[in-house]
């Protein structure tokens, strides 16, 4: 490129050094007064010009300040662009923090009861570290307890297979690590279990060695307030290998979603303008009743026992009244497992059930079931339905296979 002559002084070719002697030029260029910027001298007539910004060369990256300590990576230029949308950052995975052992279930309760008047459920609330993992490697069952809890729930008893709840009694004291931590916002006091969804891909030897997961995934909205979906799973450990446990991406031999409640004062629920739809089937009637259970008053003792769960309101008549309740409730888990028990299931299957009200103690109740469909309700024709739910074999589950 050539470069222009000055406008006033004769065009002079620029020295390789700068000349010592004076300019010989009779007519040298007057010095400009501030704030105008002073006239180029010819030995910087190979400077950029005004009019063309520098450009950095090829092999110099744009320097950028370093970012203080402590302090975000400062964003790409090209990223703050108008015009360009900027990259978001990775979403983070789920942390993973790994037990030596089951957490004790008593102080746990204990710690989430005095925690639950400082909580305060409401719509909207977010929950702190959703899919965080507590892991336990390593576990083996207890062979006595599993044996108690067989007994109090008129499972099989000496069988080399755990029965299809069991791993819930296994991840229950995890949950209650994290529901009843400080960063849980709904109070451990007052939540109420609805609903569970188990799935077994295959029978499970009581001789094993598993590794045990429970998260919770969410928080989600319900018409009576808000439900936390607690999820825990069960992975079945190599008898031989050189790792400590099942590979991450290893799919659950066994996995578990329950539903918490937790009431609270919801917003009114939208308006529903669509048609009445006159095409959905209507509800199945009543099952037919198999048998008539007579339930002692220490069902809640023998079962809190056997699983950990020393729930209060599954104890003793007094001690369920503090909390409204007329007498002991049974768990709702032993309603399912007794129906389980005499429901007889497939290694491979999967279960639903929904707690709908909580059955007192003493009491009697119905078993009732039909084909997949089993519910425990009361006595009479029109009696309340307690637990209700339904059995889905899996594949090939009808022709059985061998424990893991």
């Amino acid at each position: 490129m050539t470069t222009p002559d000055p406008p006033t002084p004769p065009k002079q070719t620029p020295d390789p050094a700068p000349d010592p002697n004076p300019n010989p030029n009779p007519n040298p260029p007057q010095p400009t007064p501030a704030p105008a910027p002073p006239t180029p001298a010819p030995s910087e007539a190979a400077a950029p010009k005004p009019s063309e910004p520098a450009a950095p060369k090829p092999s110099e990256p744009p320097r950028s300040e370093p970012a203080p300590s402590g302090a975000a990576s400062p964003v790409p230029r090209a990223l703050s662009t108008p015009g360009i949308a900027a990259t978001p950052p990775a979403p983070s995975s789920p942390r993973r923090t790994v037990l030596t052992s089951s957490p004790a279930l008593g102080p746990l309760l204990a710690l989430g009861a005095l925690r639950s008047p400082l909580k305060r459920p409401r719509p909207g609330l977010a929950l702190p570290g959703a899919g965080d993992r507590l892991v336990l490697p390593g576990l083996r069952v207890d062979l006595a307890r599993l044996a108690a809890y067989e007994r109090v729930c008129a499972f099989p008893t000496g069988e080399d297979a755990l029965p299809l709840t069991y791993p819930h009694v296994l991840g229950f004291p995890m949950a209650m690590r994290i529901m009843g931590g400080r960063d849980f916002p709904l109070p451990l006091l007052g939540l109420v279990h609805t609903s569970i969804e188990i799935t077994r891909r295959t029978a499970l030897a009581a001789t094993g060695t598993y590794e045990l997961t429970v998260y919770v995934d969410r928080l989600a909205a319900h018409r009576k307030g808000t439900e936390a979906v607690v999820v825990t799973e069960l992975r079945a450990c190599p008898e031989h290998g050189t790792g400590d446990g099942p590979d991450a991406d290893d799919e659950p031999a066994w996995t578990s979603t329950s539903t918490y409640l937790a009431r609270h004062r919801t917003g009114p629920a939208p308006a529903d303008d669509r048609p009445a739809d006159t095409t959905r089937p209507s509800e199945p009637g009543p099952l037919p009743g198999l048998d008539e259970w007579r339930l002692a008053g220490d069902v809640g003792r023998r079962y809190g026992s056997a699983s950990g769960d020393r729930n209060p309101i599954h104890l003793h008549a007094l001690t369920a009244r503090l909390f409204g309740f007329p007498r002991a409730i049974a768990h709702g888990m032993w309603t399912v497992a007794r129906c389980l028990a005499a429901h007889r299931t497939p290694p491979a299957v999967r279960v639903r059930a929904e707690f709908r009200a909580p059955v007192l103690l003493p009491g009697t109740v119905v078993h009732a079931a039909d084909a997949g469909r089993f519910e425990l309700r009361g006595t009479g024709e029109t009696g309340r339905v307690h637990v209700s739910g339904r059995v889905e074999p899996l594949g090939d589950a009808a022709t059985g296979s061998r424990p893991v």
